[in-house]
């Protein structure tokens, strides 16, 4: 679950893009600080603790007490800006929270076990269908991941929300039984499946061949053996000839 930590800033004297320039020139960020009924504020952090604190993950999950010229406010990162080219934050916005209030805030998906699954063993790789879950929760307890294990998953099949033990006040903001994660076959797993499925059929086709031949041989013995009255039956008629000859 979430914890407060803290974070220090200053009430930014000027607005506008020019004051903003000048701010991360001497090496601040600017940044807004929004909500619950109260006008906005523009601040100040320092760039190198706002850089350390978004990289170290789960900025956007964390409730912080930004302590502006001595005042403490309660509030959670909504939204940051990176520079383009060197990824360094340019803008942070903050939203205000009350004691006791609920947010909606996206929670990132943690697959566990992934080296027990058997589609791994065989190969296989984890394939994260949906890396955010968005919910509705108390401010005070947001879950720092949504655990997905894996540990009985095998090639072509997937974890699902419906698979997945939620914290209490937890609610999805979604519709439908979302897919999470997945196990997706190697390279050449098809063609493999292929060859091994035809190379079954060509067995089973040739261990029932003898058994339909076998009837077939038996019963043309009879007819063979029919046709030797045919032929002894000439013979008197032969005979039958030789009085009418004298």
């Amino acid at each position: 679950m979430a914890t407060v930590q803290t974070m220090k800033a200053t009430v930014r004297p000027k607005g506008g893009k020019g004051a903003a320039r000048a701010a991360r020139y001497s090496g601040q960020v600017p940044g807004v600080v929004y909500g619950d009924n109260k006008p906005p504020m523009m601040v100040l952090l320092d760039h190198d603790e706002l850089r350390k604190r978004i990289y170290a993950g789960r900025f956007l999950t964390t409730l912080y007490e930004l302590e502006v010229d001595g005042a403490k406010h309660r509030v959670i990162p909504r939204d940051f800006q990176l520079d383009a080219i060197k990824d360094l934050p340019m803008h942070v916005d903050f939203l205000r929270v009350a004691e006791g209030a609920s947010i909606r805030v996206n929670i990132p998906v943690h697959v566990l076990n992934a080296e027990q699954s058997p589609g791994v063993k065989r190969g296989g790789a984890v394939n994260i269908v949906t890396h955010t879950v968005l919910v509705s929760c108390p401010a005070d307890a947001i879950p720092n991941s949504i655990d997905v294990d894996i540990a009985g998953v095998d090639i072509n099949h997937s974890k699902h929300l419906s698979d997945v033990q939620l914290p209490p006040n937890v609610k999805v903001i979604a519709h439908g039984d979302i897919t999470l994660v997945t196990v997706v076959p190697p390279s050449g797993y098809a063609e493999e499946q292929r060859q091994a499925a035809e190379a079954a059929a060509a067995a089973a086709a040739a261990a029932a061949a003898p058994a339909a031949a076998a009837p077939a041989a038996g019963a043309a013995a009879p007819a063979a053996g029919a046709a030797a009255p045919a032929a002894g039956a000439a013979a008197p008629a032969a005979g039958g000839a030789a009085p009418a000859k004298k």
